[in-house]
């Protein structure tokens, strides 16, 4: 099956670390923090929001049971928050230098 790739972006809007909010699904409303980003699936995969059992088996280095894992979710679910007012906000870029920097469309504030 060909792997059709619909999200050409260099530059993601979400950063491991960052406290993000659920916008929608079962899981909408609920905040994390990003523990992984995969871009090559436009996802990432935030503590304590989408969690899934998994059964394992036994093995040397593992005794096996069910286990709780974060599974990943699409990046258009997620909103950052802002870290002035706690709430969800849009990012924008621009050039602080010769780098560039995310900042908060709500508050106008540098997110590190």
């Amino acid at each position: 099956m060909k792997r059709v790739d619909s999200h050409k972006t260099t530059k993601l809007h979400i950063k491991k670390g960052d406290k993000v909010m659920v916008i929608s699904g079962s899981y909408k409303g609920k905040e994390g923090e990003v523990k992984e980003v995969l871009p090559k699936k436009y996802a990432a995969i935030v503590k304590g929001v989408n969690v899934a059992k998994k059964h394992t088996k036994p093995a040397a280095d593992n005794p096996g049971g069910i286990n709780e894992i974060e599974l990943p979710i699409h990046l258009s679910n997620l909103m950052l928050i802002d870290p002035k007012s706690g709430a969800a906000t849009r990012i924008g870029r621009k050039m602080e230098g010769d780098k560039s920097v995310r900042y908060s469309k709500k508050s106008g504030e540098t997110i590190k």
